[in-house]
């Protein structure tokens, strides 16, 4: 599943952030007495319960008089949720973390610095997206990268080759060109308005950046960014991809599921919803994005277990956050087939796990990823994102007006944050 935080909810516990600090307190089954210790666990994803649960059990198993009860929070709800208990003092002791909320939860005393993890044994682009003023404060569990998955029964009655390695945008856009089909309704490609599946791609492909390594300087008002967006605003323009209206009244993924559009761009999640549906999983194919000026790179995002910083049994909830990312711990969520475990070695059984598609191909985008976006107040700027380049895809103001506005307005959202 996409990793995008929810926006208005994160506002929310922006405003609110400041009662993290003095609101946290206590959250354990057991009421912080002597005795047998029982952590909460608390994630948002009930499809990787069961594997969750497998960890669980074998962390019970390694560490008499320590249980672990499970809670489940749909992720429409879980951010709320997470605020509330935050503010009252009932946060579980270890829980999930996104990287547009990790440095907010961080910087606002939330989480505790996890002790022995083993960084070299992750992603750089993973630890980076969990590290705050040089601390890791997240234990990496999974991750996710973007490739561009494609209709074969679509291309076959065209007469298009599959997409292969080493293609480049110019490939993909005479593509899209080639399987557009106005009269039967099909277009070669969706460009939605979509950051991690899109133009969160293609803005380092152009050699460009929406956020710098620092969290402190946007990079949206270089024309490598500009010509980022222009590559998927142009496939508007040129009819390849239905309108931005078009894409509001039916999502690009229904779109591509039903035989209308021909690739589209989405993550590694996808294996599991696709590659269950008999349906689908025959006529579907997955390949790696097309290489822009200074190179192919996907975004990388992904999930880490973290602690709370005022759990009663915070040495128990730190242990039990590096074994949940641990490993042992990868080795169940690979067979599981839900997930790309983070650490390294582990990703083969996901890869197999799903053997009519290529998956290869999110696991080999890990050697030249780049982190998900994010700074300490993510959601201000995203805001501001979102509603400039609205504009943008519906084409009432040119790309260039709409970066040049971006810019200024996130980098003034920026500069807040060092205040």
């Amino acid at each position: 599943m996409p990793r995008h935080h929810n926006r208005s909810r994160l506002a929310a516990l922006v405003a609110a952030a400041a009662l993290a600090v003095t609101g946290l307190a206590a959250c354990s089954s057991d009421g912080g007495g002597g005795g047998d210790v029982t952590l909460q666990y608390g994630i948002w994803d009930q499809v990787q319960k069961p594997a969750m649960q497998k960890i669980a059990d074998a962390f019970e198993k390694e560490n008499p008089g320590i249980s672990v009860k499970i809670q489940v929070t749909p992720f429409s709800q879980y951010w709320t949720k997470l605020q509330t208990a935050v503010t009252g003092g009932s946060a579980p002791d270890v829980f999930w973390m996104n990287g547009p909320n990790s440095k907010l939860y961080a910087s606002n005393g939330v989480l505790a610095p996890l002790d022995g993890v083993d960084t070299a044994k992750y992603s750089e682009g993973l630890t980076d997206i969990y590290t705050y003023e040089g601390k890791l404060y997240g234990a990496p569990k999974d991750f996710d990268t973007i490739g561009v998955w494609y209709d074969k029964t679509l291309f076959d009655a065209a007469g298009v080759a599959y997409p292969q390695p080493g293609w480049t945008w110019d490939d993909y856009l005479a593509t899209a060109k080639a399987l557009t089909n106005p009269t039967a309704g099909v277009w070669g490609s969706a460009a939605a308005l979509n950051d991690q599946q899109n133009y969160y791609n293609t803005i380092p492909q152009a050699g460009g950046y929406v956020i710098d390594d620092d969290g402190t300087k946007t990079g949206y008002g270089e024309p490598e960014a500009l010509e980022g967006i222009r590559f998927w605003v142009d496939q508007i323009t040129a009819g390849v991809s239905p309108t931005q209206q078009q894409m509001t009244d039916t999502p690009p993924e229904d779109a591509f599921l039903s035989g209308k559009v021909a690739m589209y761009w989405s993550g590694s999640w996808s294996a599991n919803k696709f590659g269950q549906d008999a349906t689908i999983k025959d006529h579907v194919g997955v390949a790696a994005l097309p290489t822009g000026p200074k190179g192919n790179q996907s975004v990388v995002h992904g999930l880490a277990n973290v602690a709370n910083a005022k759990s009663p049994h915070l040495d128990a909830a730190k242990k039990f956050a590096v074994f949940a990312s641990g490993k042992q711990a990868a080795e169940i969520q690979a067979t599981s087939g839900a997930v790309i475990p983070a650490y390294e070695g582990t990703q083969q059984a996901w890869i197999d796990s799903y053997p009519s598609f290529d998956l290869s191909v999110f696991t080999d985008a890990l050697d030249t990823a780049v982190p998900y976006p994010a700074s300490t107040n993510t959601a201000a700027w995203v805001t501001i994102q979102d509603q400039t380049l609205s504009q943008v895809w519906a084409l009432s103001i040119t790309p260039e007006e709409g970066l040049a506005t971006l810019a200024e307005k996130m980098q003034a959202s920026l500069d807040k944050e060092k205040k």
